[in-house]
């Protein structure tokens, strides 16, 4: 399954914030990457290029290649809605993302495994599609024989807080989550400038 694995600090520190959650390594060096580090002088972006890097942030935030996140925008454009904001929407129903949002995996590449080794059940089948479009009433949880990985047990004992995502809901009992609805976009944590992004695509 095709997916970005390169260095992961290096992508963050060019784009100014860490997108894969917290890091060690970029706190320490939070200019952008390159021989020179600070000392080289940076043209200033035009505006194709203030398009593109936005683009580029919201993939590796989202662990999405190029003609994915295409076909995403495309979809994003058919539906009613402000297309930058429904487009988020549906980066954040992907069934990898669910899962990093539920809390079950400390990292959406983390989310993408357990999902791709078919440890993650949708309404009681095991699916193993990470970009599985969820829709709002689906329930979310582990696959029995699952249950007992330790990096699932860690994550569970972690107290993970699901409330930071008000559409999402989790059953600490019967351990699965509830896809109550598409988010809005001011619930969206991510610092993504999705007009840009519109922008880029309307050209």
């Amino acid at each position: 399954m095709a997916r970005y694995t390169g260095p992961t600090t290096k992508k963050s520190r060019s784009f100014g914030e860490s997108i894969y959650g917290f890091d060690k390594s970029f706190e320490k060096r939070k200019f952008p990457p390159g021989q020179h580090g600070l000392n080289k002088k940076r043209k200033q972006k035009s505006n194709y290029g203030v398009q593109l890097l936005e683009k580029q942030k919201a993939k590796y935030t989202y662990g999405v290649l190029e003609r994915q996140f295409r076909k995403t925008f495309e979809a994003a454009t058919r539906k009613h809605g402000v297309t930058g904001t429904v487009l988020l929407q549906l980066l954040e129903a992907r069934l990898d993302n669910t899962v990093f949002r539920l809390g079950l995996a400390a990292t959406r590449n983390g989310a993408r495994q357990l999902v791709s080794h078919r440890h993650i059940l949708v309404n009681g089948i095991i699916t193993n599609i990470p970009s599985c479009q969820l829709k709002p009433g689906d329930k979310v949880s582990v696959r029995g024989k699952s249950m007992e990985l330790e990096v699932i047990q860690s994550q569970l004992k972690a107290k993970h807080d699901v409330k930071k995502s008000p559409w999402l809901e989790w059953n600490p009992d019967k351990l699965h989550g509830i896809f109550l609805q598409y988010p809005d976009r001011d619930q969206i944590p991510e610092k993504i400038k999705e007009q840009l992004i519109v922008e880029l695509y309307s050209k």
